[in-house]
């Protein structure tokens, strides 16, 4: 059986909406809420007039303030006269996640909390049973049923896993679904299918900015859900992760990191007030902290790319001198990372070589077994020992800091083509250090800049050369003369060491 494209999966869910919203016994207020670009309806009808509550079950986007799913099941729930709940369920085994990445999670969870109750909202913390997640899913629909929902609002997630999640409860729920491109500026599918280049995604996105760049209205709710003594939450401030003997907890967290809303708030107002007069200057230097650092919180929805987006813009309309420093930032955020999810939403081969263009094929097919001079092993790799002090240097940030300045990713990715035997294997170790060090890793933005650096996604051709061939080349001589690379290497070997654990 073939597996449908994300195009025949958009035209099924536009089928959906259409019929919905043309049916006359939808209600006013339901059919103008989803007229949105940004809702997909998962599975279509009326909510349930004898439920108790909506449901946002919360994943990508885990904050309670300046979060459209959220939002939109607030507006649903005082039409219905309704509460809202906020549920989240912690699983042991998420997709190459481990102790680093659920540290970060965790101390997100007490902001949640505490906005979810200024809200009048009430936030319902759950911990899977050590189980598979198909059968997770299940206990999704198990709590939909418990607490008698009406609907069901969650969060869109372009990656491969998370949207087979989606479209399983789709089909085993009985009560309207529907999910929300809740971490983009510009809603995914009105770019409609995959983009060549940034050069040519960036317009298409700039131009749908008047309509999209708008504050968030953060509504209140306007009916609190009486809780029953028998349904089991959790405390935000327990250990999610307690008893899980399936859990990776060998990748330690680290301490520069403390997750959560308020944190990213707190770093984003310092990146205004403080950091964007200097960012064309110092955006490429890695030796400086000359940009926002807020991936690791984007990553986890502690953020979102339009809370940022619209605080750089007010800098940037308060001080007219701050206006090209703001235009590149917006090069980054959105035409940057919007390519890399709308790269993951339409490449269901975004984690292999079969992404690449034709012209990259070509190349890889003439020189992918050209002869290296090096070839280190996957435990060298990983403990930064090679060679070359400068790959080491931003592998021990990537071991010790969770985080990896963006102009050192890109050396560090186009090192392992040379130092692995083909581009299949490098891009296999690059994405599982990516995936199990970064606090960012498991992320439409990894995936998008490994396949730029290896695969040339989103590159053109360049001179031919060994082993690269067409694909753009990096070395340490060039690349440490672009910025201070000395005193990088220096800083990033005081790095405090994060103790290994590994069995």
């Amino acid at each position: 059986m073939t597996t449908p494209t994300t195009q025949q999966i958009d035209a099924q869910h536009a089928a959906i909406a259409e019929r919905f919203l043309a049916d006359p016994a939808t209600p006013a207020f339901l059919r103008h809420l989803a007229n949105n670009p940004r809702i997909t309806l998962r599975r279509p009808g009326l909510p349930d007039p004898k439920a108790r509550c909506i449901v946002y079950w919360m994943q990508r986007s885990q904050r309670a303030r300046d979060n459209h799913a959220l939002d939109l099941a607030i507006h649903i729930a005082n039409e219905l006269v309704l509460p809202v709940l906020v549920y989240f369920a912690a699983i042991s085994n998420f997709p190459h996640a481990n102790l680093r990445h659920y540290a970060f999670l965790q101390q997100g969870l007490p902001d949640i909390a505490a906005d979810c109750a200024a809200r009048n909202l009430t936030f319902i913390l759950r911990r899977a049973p050590e189980t598979d997640s198909a059968a997770w899913t299940g206990d999704h629909a198990a709590f939909f049923a418990e607490v008698h929902a009406a609907m069901v609002i969650a969060d869109e997630n372009p990656m491969r896993a998370t949207e087979q999640w989606r479209r399983h409860l789709a089909d085993t729920l009985t009560i309207p679904f529907w999910t929300v491109d809740n971490d983009v500026i510009v809603p995914s599918r009105i770019l409609e299918k995959a983009q060549f280049s940034a050069g040519v995604a960036r317009p298409r996105l700039y131009r749908a900015l008047p309509e999209f760049l708008v504050p968030y209205e953060n509504p209140h709710a306007t009916h609190a859900f009486k809780i029953p003594r028998s349904l089991h939450r959790e405390s935000p401030d327990n250990d999610i992760t307690r008893n899980w003997t399936d859990f990776d907890r060998t990748c330690k967290p680290v301490e520069a990191w403390h997750g959560g809303h308020q944190a990213a708030l707190k770093r984003l107002h310092h990146f205004t007030a403080n950091m964007l007069h200097t960012y064309d200057r110092d955006r490429n230097h890695p030796e400086c902290d000359g940009t926002s650092a807020l991936s690791p919180y984007l990553h986890f929805g502690h953020i979102g790319p339009l809370t940022i987006a619209l605080a750089v813009n007010a800098a940037a309309e308060k001080d007219p001198h701050l206006k090209p420093a703001r235009d590149s930032y917006f090069n980054e955020l959105i035409a940057w990372r919007e390519l890399a999810v709308n790269f993951v939403r339409y490449q269901p081969d975004y984690d292999n070589p079969n992404c690449a263009d034709n012209w990259a094929r070509a190349t890889l097919a003439e020189h992918d077994h050209d002869q290296r001079e090096t070839l280190y092993k996957l435990p060298q790799l990983e403990n930064a020992q090679t060679h070359d002090d400068l790959w080491n240097a931003a592998q021990l940030q990537m071991l010790h800091h969770g985080w990896m300045h963006n102009y050192l990713r890109m050396y560090w990715a186009k090192k392992i083509i040379e130092w692995t035997p083909n581009v299949r294997i490098a891009q296999r170790v690059a994405i599982y250090l990516n995936d199990r060090y970064f606090l960012d890793g498991r992320d439409p933005n990894g995936y998008a800049g490994i396949a730029w650096a290896m695969l040339g996604k989103f590159d053109r051709a360049w001179f031919d050369r060994p082993i690269f061939g067409k694909r753009r080349y990096m070395s340490a001589a060039s690349t440490g003369k672009k910025f201070n690379s000395k005193r990088y290497i220096h800083q990033m070997n005081q790095l405090p060491k994060v103790p290994a654990d590994r069995p």
